[in-house]
C-alpha cells in the first residue's frame, strides 16, 4: 500500500469525524475542570481558529456535550486553552479576573535557528528534534525535584516544538511574578541576536540543577557535535572562537582548530585540550574561565524559552490533541521519560487516522491510544492530588 499523504485541502472534511472518533472529549473536558476547583469548566477559556484564519476567542463550554457540540458546529482548526476566570469568560470579560491558568512552558525549534545547522525556519528534522529532548528532560527534572511539581504534561505541538502545561494546583494559582521567577530560574542563556557570548556562570561553586542540567547535556553532546557539526564551517568556528573571551587562550586555539580535519568533534577535544592546559598555566585566567567549557555546552544545548508565554495570562496554548493544519500531525501527549525515543514520522496524521488503508495506519492508530493513555494518567494523578488537597485543607478546617 502507498502511503496517503497530507492533503490540507481535505481538513475541512476530516476534522468533522476527527473530532467525533479519535479527539478524546470526555478525559479533556475532566483535564480543564480539575473538579471544579477554583472554578467550573464554564468558566475556563477556549479559542478556535477557524478556516481562513478566523479567529473566534473567549469561548466556553459547561459539560462534554457542549464541547462535542461546538466542535461539530465549528471545527476549529487549531484549539486553544487560555485561563479560568472568575465568571464565564463569553459574558463578562471584560471585567474578568484570572483564577488560575496552568504553568507553561513552550519550546520552539525556531529558537534554535543560530545554532542548528540541519534545518532553519519551520523546518524540523530527527536531528534537530535531539534540542528538545535535552530541553523535555532538563525541565522535566527541574520542576519535579526542585519545586515538587508532580501533575506534568508534555505535549508535541505538532510541527516544530513541545509545550509542557504544570497542573499543580500550587502552579495554577501562580501570578505572574510567581511565574516569572520560575521562569528565571530555568533560564542560563541571555542576550540578543548581536551579543555573541550569552552564557555566564561566575566562578562560584555551580548550583546543582546547573549541575544537573549539564548532565543531562553530556548525554548528547558528542552526537550534537557529529550531527550538528557546529565548527566545521568558517561562520560556525568563527562564531564559537567569539566565545573564548581570553583573546590569548582565542588566539591559541583558533590557530590548532585551523590545522584540524573540519569535524567539529575533534575540533572540540582539541580546544578542551588546549583550554584545559592554558589554565594550568595561568591561574588568573583559571579564575576567570573556570566553567568555561560548560557556559559553551549550555548556549548550544540548554533550553530556550519563551518567557512571555510562561508568565502572561492572556496568551492562549494549542491544546493536547488539537491538529496541526500545516502538518495534519495530532498535537499527542507523550512521557518525558521516553522523549529521546520520540519519533517524528511516528507522529498521528489526521489523515492516517482516518485512512485504515494507509501503510502508516496501524503504528499512528497505536501512537493515538498510547497517547491518550499517557493524557489520562496525568489527569487522574491530577484528580488525586486535588482531592488530597482538599481532604487536607478541610481537615485543617476542622482541627482549627
Amino acid at each position: 500500500m502507498v502511503n496517503q499523504q497530507y492533503d490540507a485541502n481535505l481538513l475541512p472534511d476530516m476534522l468533522p469525524i476527527y473530532y467525533t472518533r479519535h479527539f478524546p472529549q470526555k478525559i479533556f473536558c475532566r483535564w480543564l475542570a480539575y473538579g471544579c476547583s477554583p472554578q467550573p469548566l464554564s468558566n475556563r477559556e477556549m479559542s478556535f481558529t477557524l478556516a481562513d484564519d478566523v479567529y473566534l476567542r473567549y469561548l466556553s463550554i459547561s459539560n462534554q456535550k457542549e464541547l462535542q457540540e461546538l466542535l461539530q458546529k465549528k471545527c476549529p482548526y487549531k484549539l486553544d486553552i487560555g485561563a479560568v476566570y472568575n465568571t464565564k469568560p463569553s459574558v463578562g470579560r471584560h471585567n474578568a479576573v484570572v483564577l488560575a491558568r496552568e504553568l507553561v512552558f513552550d519550546i520552539d525549534l525556531t529558537d534554535y535557528d543560530e545554532i542548528r545547522t540541519c534545518c532553519q525556519e519551520a523546518k524540523v528534522c530527527e536531528k534537530c528534534w535531539l534540542f528538545m529532548v535535552i530541553a523535555c528532560e532538563i525541565i522535566d527534572k527541574t520542576l519535579r525535584e526542585d519545586f515538587g511539581f508532580q501533575c506534568i504534561l508534555w505535549v508535541f505541538s505538532g510541527r516544530r516544538g513541545i509545550h509542557c502545561w504544570v497542573s499543580d494546583y500550587e502552579a495554577r494559582i501562580l501570578d505572574s511574578p510567581g511565574r516569572g521567577a520560575i521562569a528565571s530560574y530555568l533560564c542560563l542563556i541571555a542576550g540578543g541576536e548581536n551579543q555573541s557570548k550569552k552564557v555566564h556562570l561566575g566562578n562560584e561553586n555551580l548550583h546543582t540543577s546547573i549541575r544537573r542540567s549539564l548532565n543531562i547535556i553530556d548525554n548528547y553532546f558528542e552526537q550534537l557535535l557529529q550531527e550538528q557539526d557546529f565548527f566545521a564551517t568558517s561562520e560556525g568556528l568563527n562564531a564559537f572562537l567569539k566565545l573564548i573571551p581570553d583573546e590569548t587562550l582565542r588566539s591559541q586555539v583558533a590557530k590548532k582548530l585551523e590545522k584540524l580535519p573540519q569535524s567539529s568533534l575533534e575540533r572540540w577535544t582539541s580546544f578542551v585540550s588546549t583550554y584545559e592546559a592554558y589554565c594550568r598555566e595561568n591561574g588568573n585566567a583559571m579564575r576567570k574561565l573556570k566553567y568555561l567549557t560548560e557556559e559553551i555546552k549550555i548556549q548550544y544545548c540548554y533550553p530556550r524559552l519563551d518567557v512571555n508565554v510562561t508568565t502572561g495570562f492572556n496568551h492562549l496554548l494549542k491544546s493536547p490533541f488539537s491538529i496541526h493544519p500545516k502538518t495534519g500531525k495530532v498535537s499527542i501527549v507523550f512521557k518525558s521519560s521516553n522523549v529521546k525515543n520520540f519519533k517524528l514520522d511516528e507522529v498521528p496524521t489526521i489523515n492516517t487516522l482516518l485512512d485504515d488503508m494507509s501503510t502508516d495506519s496501524s503504528v499512528h492508530q497505536n501512537n493515538m491510544k498510547e497517547a491518550v493513555k499517557t493524557f489520562q494518567e496525568v489527569v487522574f494523578l491530577c484528580e488525586k492530588t486535588e482531592a488530597m488537597r482538599r481532604r487536607n485543607n478541610a481537615n485543617t478546617s476542622i482541627e482549627f
